[in-house]
């Protein structure tokens, strides 16, 4: 049931690729233009002639398939995910979800310090990269926990933790709720949380309340886009890879604390990783079939990491209202991309969460 996988993208892909950013047909751009107008049109040239000319998937993919992939069906949908064992035989398993526009690569840089105390298991989401596109109404982040509580079930792990931020913090929680004689916690570097007229809170808090109350307001209009016609607009990103390409740059311009900014390769692996599975539309389903502010009551100790750049930053007070909070941490350092961004931190804060579970 569950197989080895090994990452060979066909050389015809890679060529066309190439032939369709050498023909990509630019857009003007006013004088004066600025981010009120949305990406930069030089810096998208710039990231685009890149991509085409220096960038060397060939190279990256050498360096992920040094890393012990497998796949298994769970539900009638395929499922990759990265399984790396800890030396210690009676590590804990911890299993790391991923976000949206994330993927398995996010965690790339913590898999060793991790799994000096951890048995990892890193998963791509049903209708993200080499999971590939979903067929069906219906993943949104409850059934992907049920579907995550299956694999950890299949690889033999009775106790495990599980840690995630975007959706996959969504879906960690969600873990924790379907499987919590399972999971012993849950670490979470994203955590919404909205504002309550009975929570007394600090002057920094209702600042940062000010941030989520004028996401709520706001729409991000990608996330418009993708909750309301995912279909629609994955026609776009599937055909034009320079559309594939600024949809998810923007995203890490935006989201990244400009100290600790992700390299340009890194980014441009994530964003070929969406075009070279075709999964732009399907992993933009996601933002569909998962309704907004759902959320699954769990029990088992929580772990939040705040980090200051993030899209919006937690409120303890009002997080302490629905969960078990059992650990709090907040960094002045990096981003929504965490543990791209900051690893040292990241992989400290997770270990000393689940260290204290122990």
């Amino acid at each position: 049931m569950i197989k080895p996988f090994r990452i060979d993208i066909p050389q015809a892909d890679l060529d066309d690729l190439t032939d369709r950013l050498s023909r990509t047909r630019w857009p003007n751009e006013v004088a004066d233009a600025g981010w009120d107008y949305g990406f930069p049109l030089a810096r998208l040239k710039e990231l685009a002639e890149h991509w085409r000319t220096k960038y060397d998937w060939r190279e990256h993919e050498a360096k992920l398939n040094e890393l012990p992939h497998f796949t298994t069906e769970i539900e009638g949908q395929n499922i990759h995910f990265v399984h790396v064992r800890s030396a210690k035989p009676d590590a804990l398993a911890l299993i790391l979800t991923h976000g949206w526009p994330g993927s398995f690569l996010e965690f790339l840089d913590v898999i060793e310090p991790l799994s000096r105390d951890f048995h990892l298991v890193i998963p791509s989401i049903p209708g993200f990269g080499f999971s590939g596109p979903t067929h069906e109404r219906g993943w949104d982040t409850v059934r992907v926990a049920r579907a995550w509580a299956e694999l950890m079930r299949r690889l033999g792990y009775e106790r495990y933790g599980a840690q995630g931020g975007d959706f996959g913090a969504g879906i960690s929680i969600g873990l924790g709720a379907v499987a919590p004689e399972h999971v012993v916690g849950v670490h979470v570097n994203y955590l919404p949380t909205r504002p309550d007229p009975d929570v007394e809170v600090s002057e920094a808090d209702e600042a940062r309340l000010d941030k989520i109350r004028q996401l709520m307001a706001n729409r991000p209009p990608y996330q418009a886009l993708q909750a309301l016609t995912p279909q629609t607009i994955g026609y776009a990103l599937t055909d034009s890879p320079v559309g594939q390409l600024v949809w998810i740059a923007e995203r890490f311009a935006q989201w990244t604390d400009p100290a600790t900014p992700v390299s340009d390769d890194r980014m441009l692996t994530d964003i070929s990783l969406y075009w070279l599975t075709a999964t732009a539309a399907s992993s933009g389903r996601f933002h569909h079939d998962t309704p907004r502010g759902s959320r699954q009551p769990c029990r088992v100790p929580l772990g939040v990491a705040v980090f200051a750049h993030d899209i919006t930053q937690s409120v303890r007070p009002l997080a302490e209202r629905l969960y078990d909070i059992r650990h709090w941490s907040e960094f002045e350092r990096g981003g929504h991309f965490a543990a791209m961004e900051v690893p040292g931190l990241f992989a400290d804060d997770v270990r000393t969460f689940f260290r204290d579970l122990r």
